[in-house]
Order: structure tokens, then C-alpha cells, then sequence
């Protein structure tokens, strides 16, 4: 059995000792919705440091723990505070929560991060569908020795992003009067900021937003089986197209501001995913 492997099984034997509750729906939540697993029927908690050798997040405005409950009707498991890879963890700790959460019976994974907008016309506090994503600036989470338990060695990545499930976030967007971006998410290590030069590369090579999470959860998520959606909260324009200097507070200040708007696309879609799951 290979360390990986090992260390994710002492995690979900150490979650399933504590919590009965299986999940349909795995939903991680980026900066401004950091409270949304407030706002559901919870069920029960369990704090990441509870959890042996789990990784813990360094980022502030993070918390760290799993919400189990209620969205509607559907079972849910709410990632609350992710870690990344520019906090110096390796790419297995920090897929291992959607591996994790795979394991205790997810079938779809619904990822949301903060980004910078690329595409024309974008501006701070539009929201993107994620249709499509480049991972290739940081290393896969699949490198190494193939963990045959969870997939196969070489997995077909031609749509990561579940089109049903983008349908259904489409129908809900609509529903709300709410414009909805969609594009393609690329994945830089951060935690710097990315240059002028920088974000003109991601352009050219076909970004429409840029952050420093999410790539790589897909496509642990999509090598495990499950279904993935995104949606990108753009909370600034990135560099070279704003002539703002970047900050992280005033990215995490305008994620807060249109925090209600997008709690309520994220809790509709979640609703209507309950008939195609």
C-alpha cells in the first residue's frame, strides 16, 4: 500500500468513526463563502485538526473543518477552508480532502474559488461557470505511483467539467436574473500575485480567469470518478488589466460584498442537481 494511499485511509477511518452522514454533494468553499455551511440544515461538524494526519489551512479568512447537513433535500459535505499548494503542503495533501470526501460517498464535487478576470467585459464581482481549465503550471496531483484504488493510471481529461451539472447551474443563473460568466479557469501556484506579463501569457494561452486553487481538485476528482462543476467568483481584475495594485484584502472585501448573490446560485444549483444525481 503506498503512503498516499495509506495516509488517506487513516483520514476516512478517522472521519467514519466520528461521523455517520453520507454526502451526495462534496462543496468547497472559496473566500466570501467561508459562512455559507451557516446557512444549511447542518448535521454535524468535525474539525480538520480531529482528523489524523490532515492538512490544515494557513490562509486567513479560512476556517478549517467539514459541515455536514442539508442543501434542499440534497446531502451535502462543505469543505470549509481549503489548503493550497503555495502553503508549502505536496499536491497529495492538498487533493486528500476531495479524495476524502469522495470516499465517504460524494458523487459530485462543486468547487467555487475567488479569481481574477481576464476575459473582456468581466468586471469585480461577476460570477464564471467553469466550462474548462488549464492545470499544466503546477504539478499534477497524479504523479508518482498510480493509486489503482481510486483510478485508473492514465485518465481521459476531456471534460472534467460535467455538462449536465453546468446546465443546471446555467437554469439557476437564469432563474436569479443573474449574469454568469463562463470560461476557462487556469491554475498558477501563487502566492505571489501574478505579473502584467504573466496574465497576458494566461490570456494568450486562453484563460478567461486565474487563481491558485481549484485546477488541481478537478482533476483528482475526475481521476476518482466523480462529477465536477466550478464557479468562479471574479473578485478583482487581474494584473495589467486593472490599474489597482492587488491586495489580498480587497480581494476577500469585494468576495464578501457579493457573497449573498452568489450563497444563492450556489443553493440553487444545488437544489436542482437533486433530479440528475
Amino acid at each position: 500500500m503506498s503512503e498516499v494511499y495509506d495516509k488517506l485511509m487513516r483520514c476516512y477511518n478517522s472521519v467514519k468513526n466520528r461521523i455517520s452522514f453520507t454526502p451526495e454533494v462534496a462543496l468547497v468553499l472559496g473566500s466570501g463563502l467561508g459562512d455559507y455551511a451557516d446557512d444549511i440544515r447542518v448535521v454535524d461538524t468535525l474539525d480538520y485538526h480531529e482528523i489524523e494526519g490532515f492538512p490544515v489551512s494557513t490562509v486567513p479568512g479560512h476556517a478549517g473543518r467539514f459541515v455536514f447537513g442539508y442543501v434542499g433535500s440534497v446531502p451535502v459535505v462543505c469543505m470549509q477552508g481549503r489548503v493550497h499548494y503555495y502553503e508549502g503542503y505536496s499536491m497529495q495533501d492538498v487533493v486528500l480532502p476531495i479524495r476524502l470526501m469522495k470516499l465517504l460517498g460524494a458523487k459530485v464535487l462543486f468547487l467555487t474559488n475567488a479569481a481574477g478576470g481576464i476575459k473582456q467585459g468581466m468586471s469585480a464581482g461577476d460570477f464564471m461557470m467553469i466550462t474548462g481549465q488549464i492545470g499544466c503550471m503546477v504539478p499534477s496531483p497524479l504523479i508518482g505511483e498510480n493509486i489503482d484504488e481510486l483510478g485508473e493510471r492514465f485518465p481521459d481529461m476531456s471534460r472534467i467539467y460535467d455538462e449536465k451539472l453546468q446546465q443546471v447551474i446555467r437554469r439557476a443563473a437564469v432563474e436569479q436574473n443573474t449574469l454568469l460568466w463562463e470560461g476557462t479557469y487556469m491554475q498558477l501556484s501563487g502566492p505571489n500575485f501574478e505579473t502584467p506579463q504573466e496574465i497576458a501569457m494566461c490570456r494568450t494561452l486562453g484563460a478567461d480567469a486565474v487563481g491558485m486553487s481549484t485546477a488541481c481538485e478537478a482533476i483528482a476528482a475526475n481521476h476518482m470518478g466523480m462529477r465536477v462543476c466550478g464557479i468562479s467568483c471574479i473578485s478583482n481584475m487581474a494584473a495589467g488589466i486593472s490599474p489597482f495594485t492587488l491586495t489580498h484584502r480587497e480581494v476577500q472585501e469585494m468576495a464578501d460584498r457579493v457573497a449573498p448573490r452568489f450563497k444563492k446560485l450556489v443553493t440553487e444549483s444545488i437544489e436542482k442537481m437533486h433530479d440528475i444525481l
